[in-house]
């Protein structure tokens, strides 16, 4: 490869002709943007399932830059009570917390330079800086130094011009134009920002989430039962995404649109894909009674634990009432004793606080690993490991 030179050009939107593949994958993300889901799963549940996502999209953000942490070895973690993690798994909880951050703060505050130095002090959080960890010797701040980007023809802009080019950026970003060019500026922002790399370390974790943020800014509102993996489409072939940016490095009208083609293609497919376990006859048949069956096979669950936890699969919320017939004979102490342990277990919640009704429960339990495999399964996961 040649020496990797710096080229300028300007930062502007794309235009899509009427009849162009770009335009018809606009109009498309613009319908999913705005469909109301109205889905028949549990918000309880499904929040649950939100979380297993950021949990993989965290994982796989991660692996993009080298993390070879494993799904199972993780998932361990947030089983047990591990005080002391290594850096390979706080670079992966410190991109879920900034993902955490995001959803807290992004409807309520523009996506500007503080915005951008708090997700990238979350980012890099308790690690070291290179060559000894994926830190950042000024967490928050802009380089003050020059970088070369490994197996790349671009060189980014020198240091002093950092700040002229990210004011420009999330100028772009924050103009207020139609919200017909909402999803063309998430991904020339996207490729500007990695142009530009502002940061002394951790661009690539900063700018997946960055996308995620526009992405929420945008209208895909995750707080209503809808579920963004934007990392999805850049983690599944690494080598497309690289490619692809290069492309765009270009500076050619040609390579920035088959750029934003390949995001907003993957945006879309991601975003029909998840958009299915809203459904709960699909979640229920496909993904939760599989994942029983699978811990009843691997001893994780008794018997009596699955009968329960089928009844709430089929119900989506019980009472104690609603099991009594698994225990026969037996005195309704031994009912309330069942539930418990299944609560102690982190397989059950209650619905609301202070009520005897009771939903599924998996984000922090045993049964994470068999919903992890069946969604890995049915190809709804960025990243596929044994766990």
């Amino acid at each position: 490869m040649s020496e990797a030179v710096f080229k300028h050009y300007d930062l502007k939107l794309v235009e899509p002709t009427f009849a162009s593949a770009l335009t018809d994958l606009i109009i498309e993300l613009d319908h999913l943007r705005k469909k109301q889901l109205g889905g028949s799963t549990h918000p309880k549940v499904f929040f649950q399932l939100k979380h297993i996502f950021h949990t993989l999209e965290s994982i796989g953000s991660a692996r993009i830059e080298g993390n070879n942490t494993t799904i199972a070895e993780y998932i361990e973690t947030k089983l047990s009570d591990i005080k002391v993690v290594t850096p390979s798994i706080r670079e992966i909880q410190n991109i879920e917390k900034a993902m955490a951050f995001i959803e807290e703060n992004v409807s309520d505050y523009p996506i500007n330079r503080a915005f951008l130095s708090e997700m990238h002090k979350k980012i890099v959080d308790g690690l070291l800086p290179p060559p000894d960890g994926e830190g950042d010797s000024t967490p928050g701040d802009y380089r003050k130094v020059n970088l070369k980007i490994n197996k790349s023809s671009h060189k980014p802009p020198e240091w002093l011009a950092v700040e002229d080019y990210m004011n420009e950026l999330l100028e772009f970003v924050n103009k207020d134009d139609s919200p017909k060019y909402d999803l063309l500026k998430t991904a020339i922002a996207h490729h500007r920002f990695v142009w530009i790399h502002p940061f002394g370390n951790g661009n690539g974790r900063t700018v997946r989430l960055f996308t995620y943020a526009m992405l929420v800014k945008a209208g895909f509102n995750v707080n209503v039962g809808r579920i963004i993996n934007p990392t999805a489409v850049f983690c599944s072939n690494r080598n497309d995404y690289y490619n692809f940016l290069s492309d765009a490095d270009k500076g050619t009208v040609e390579g920035l649109t088959s750029w934003i083609e390949y995001v907003l293609k993957g945006l879309k497919d991601e975003i029909e894909k998840i958009d299915k376990l809203s459904d709960y006859n699909f979640l229920r048949k496909e993904i939760l009674l599989p994942s029983i069956n699978h811990s009843l096979e691997r001893r994780l669950i008794t018997d009596v634990e699955a009968k329960i936890l089928k009844r709430v699969v089929d119900q989506q919320v019980i009472s104690a009432s609603d099991v009594k017939e698994f225990f026969s004979g037996k005195a309704d102490a031994e009912v309330s004793r069942q539930i418990k342990k299944l609560i102690d277990r982190k397989m059950l919640i209650p619905e609301k606080e202070g009520t005897r009704k009771y939903v599924l429960r998996f984000d922090n339990s045993y049964l994470i690993r068999s919903i992890i495999k069946l969604l890995g399964d049915k190809g709804f996961l960025p990243v596929r490991d044994e766990v």
